[in-house]
């Protein structure tokens, strides 16, 4: 049976670079799933590609046939924004694994619908600090910075990432043990959650992948290394 990656993480947690290097490595072969939103097409999207772009009566629609896995709101200067996974065929777990980015929120849905077994949560974690810094950074590059609406999700990250909702994903005592434990320490707690009867049973474990405070390139080279071993222990 195929799985589910789901990977969660703050905003400029690195999530973004984590999920476009793996999405392309042949070796992996994990399958992209496009979701659904109710917002405008941007320039240099494509239908069909970037987003599946709908109106809200056709997102309703969807609800009402049974058809949306999980879909997430955002109540913007532009009205409510909706972005949500569809049952349309895309995901078939009998043949292919999956990555998806996504929320605590999110990945309980998917768990819910697909089940536990099959969804396995995989968290970015990045001292708050560091976030905000290269979320500055970033938004400086821009040709109009929006501070406000950076503030705004960091803030929200706090509430959609607490350790409660973490809890509810599947993701076990994260925050305390990724603030508390060095690399080696959580690596051990990776090859652990690996081991197929603590995966199935994440009270044993973390119930996941959980990755610290480093530079992109070396989280990225962990999300790889554990992926290939939750494959590995079925």
């Amino acid at each position: 049976m195929g799985k589910i990656f789901c990977l969660m993480g703050k905003s400029a947690s690195g999530k973004d670079f984590v999920y476009k290097n793996l999405i392309v490595r042949e070796d992996l072969q994990l399958q992209h799933v496009v979701l659904y939103t109710t917002r405008p097409i941007r320039i240099g999207e494509v239908e069909g590609l970037t987003y599946f772009f709908c109106s809200d009566e056709e997102a309703e629609a969807m609800e009402r046939a049974g058809k949306v896995i999980e879909m997430r709101a955002y109540d913007t200067v532009h009205g409510v924004w909706k972005y949500f996974t569809a049952d349309d065929g895309q995901i078939d777990l009998s043949r292919q694994d999956y990555l998806m980015i996504g929320t605590p929120e999110s990945c309980v849905k998917l768990r819910e619908y697909f089940g536990a077994d099959a969804v396995c949560p995989i968290y970015i974690w990045v001292d708050d600090g560091e976030r905000l810094a290269r979320a500055l950074k970033r938004e400086r590059k821009q040709e109009q910075p929006k501070y406000a609406e950076m503030c705004r999700r960091f803030l929200a990250d706090e509430r959609d990432f607490s350790e409660e909702n973490l809890r509810k994903a599947g993701v076990y005592g994260a925050s305390e043990s990724l603030k508390n434990a060095g690399a080696d320490a959580v690596s051990e707690g990776l090859q652990s959650a690996a081991n197929n009867d603590s995966f199935q049973n994440p009270e044993k474990t973390s119930g996941c992948g959980c990755f610290e405070n480093r530079e992109k390139e070396q989280i990225l080279a962990d999300v790889a290394a554990y992926i290939e071993q939750i494959r590995a222990a079925q």
